[in-house]
């Protein structure tokens, strides 16, 4: 599977504020650019904080190993909340991987299989094959934002 060949217009500013976020540490709940963010903190800093693609929400508190002793879907709540699940990822769309129990691990697509995430074993935010390494052959669902209007016309 092979991302499209053109960026949407909408998503194409997600790569490049995602490429932005590069070598900022690990560090579990934080999002602050180039001093700590992890995996969902980095997908609101870039979708809800920097781009405003999708409206602010509430995060519920999270232990750093919640999807190794619980099967509640967490993460893919809000990311389905406000993104649409899709076949084949475009850049700029969210892939999320199954980790232990549930899908608990974030990425930004670059150009399938490039990802940006923030990466608990290389201890910062990294670009990597999203097919390679600790991510091959997990379960995983790619998501598309949706626009802020659209999302309200869901919502309400």
């Amino acid at each position: 599977m092979k991302s499209a060949d053109v960026c949407n217009p909408e998503l194409c500013p997600v790569v490049a504020e995602a490429i932005t976020w590069l070598r900022t540490p690990y560090h579990h709940k934080a999002r602050i650019k180039h001093v700590g963010v992890d995996c969902a903190m980095l997908l609101y800093g870039i979708y809800v904080e920097a781009l405003q693609l999708v409206p602010p929400f509430a995060f519920d508190d999270y232990p750093a190993d919640w999807m190794l002793h619980r099967a509640e879907e967490r993460f893919m709540t809000h990311v389905e909340a406000h993104s649409d699940l899709v076949e084949v990822p475009q850049p700029g769309d969210v892939v999320l991987y199954k980790v232990g129990r549930c899908f608990a691990h974030g990425a930004v697509v670059m150009d399938w299989p490039t990802i940006i995430h923030a990466d608990i074993r290389f201890g910062a935010v990294t670009q990597a094959n999203g097919d390679e390494g600790h991510l091959a052959g997990r379960d995983r669902k790619f998501y598309r934002p949706r626009n802020k209007q659209a999302d309200a016309e869901v919502q309400a």
